[in-house]
């Protein structure tokens, strides 16, 4: 029997013996979202499971490096989905003409402020905040200049290569305009360093090398909720706090079109929105339910400023950042 059964199979076309492969949807996005911890695993189980196919989630960078390598990759990328940029990059990103237009509008956001892109779509939002142990500082500044006359030391990220670097530069142009350059020259002796990622910046502060960190007004939720530690704080700056939305994007060259829609359109549904109070530790872009622990986090106001940034207002802060802080 066996030897008929092995001469049956050599007839038929190697195509039937071997099961039907199934499509691969590739989206970039940073590395602490594909890590063990990230919303990534849940995301990649609770896809696959409606749409039979094979979600890849690649870590190729945060913020600004993620896009140079889109940039760099141009139509010839592997990607099919860039997830992680977020709006202070949304008007470089759009200018290199690499991105298709939302299949669909999206269904059920509910931001903070009105969002009309018909590109770029939401999936997280929160603002920045600088990060402290309300065990060890007993004066919390409450602006930039209160912490810049503080011998209170702080770690950040490069606005070249983060996000949330990119943001804080905004932060300080929006809340001092001609005014930031000196912002920054009195907080110069405050940095302990620049790191290029906020995981780095974010294990120095907990590593004990510096009194301050800059993270999200949400951060202390994690180790509230996860760690049921109440020693975590986020200071609140009387000048408003940046807000941070994080979008994804379907790359115009995707061999997988119709497939990117379906998983555009999954972002905006609980399934994927319900992963991310805990594990991404921001809040949803949809109305969806966060954690009791969210309720004890602060609650500031947006400093004032357009919510998406020019190219050119953008790499002028970078610019003067970079000016200033290598004197």
């Amino acid at each position: 029997m066996k030897n008929i059964l092995t001469a049956a199979a050599l007839c038929l076309p190697f195509g039937s013996l071997m099961a039907e492969e199934k499509p691969e949807l590739v989206v970039y996005t940073y590395d602490s979202f594909v890590s063990d911890w990230g919303p990534g695993p849940q995301i990649k189980a609770a896809f696959e499971a409606e749409c039979d196919c094979t979600l890849t989630l690649v870590g190729a960078g945060d913020g600004a490096a993620l896009l140079a390598r889109i940039r760099l990759e141009g139509s010839h990328s592997d990607a099919d989905i860039v997830l992680g940029l977020d709006n202070s990059l949304m008007e470089q990103a759009r200018d290199l003409d690499l991105f298709a237009p939302l299949a669909t509008a999206p269904v059920g956001l509910a931001l903070p402020v009105a969002w009309e892109d018909d590109t770029f779509l939401p999936y997280d939002w929160g603002y920045l905040a600088f990060v402290y142990d309300n065990t060890k500082l007993e004066t919390v500044p409450a602006n930039f200049e209160a912490l810049a006359n503080s011998d209170l030391s702080i770690v950040i990220q490069d606005p070249r290569a983060s996000t949330p670097g990119l943001g804080l530069a905004l932060w300080v142009k929006a809340a001092y305009g001609e005014n930031a350059p000196d912002i920054w020259a009195e907080l110069s002796d405050n940095i302990v360093t620049v790191t290029k990622g906020w995981s780095e910046a974010y294990g120095m502060f907990l590593e004990g090398e510096s009194d301050l960190v800059l993270s999200y007004t949400t951060s202390p939720a994690y180790h509230l909720i996860a760690e049921e530690d109440s020693t975590k704080s986020a200071a609140q700056f009387d000048e408003g706090h940046y807000m941070q939305i994080e979008v994804a994007a379907k790359l115009a060259n995707s061999d997988e079109s119709e497939l990117a829609d379906d998983f555009m359109a999954f972002i905006t549904s609980d399934a994927f929105q319900n992963v991310l109070p805990e594990t991404n530790w921001m809040y949803p872009a949809t109305g969806v339910a966060v954690p009791e622990g969210f309720s004890e986090m602060i609650t500031p106001m947006p400093v004032s400023g357009p919510l998406t940034i020019s190219d050119v207002d953008r790499k002028a802060a970078v610019e003067e950042w970079v000016r200033v802080l290598s004197r």
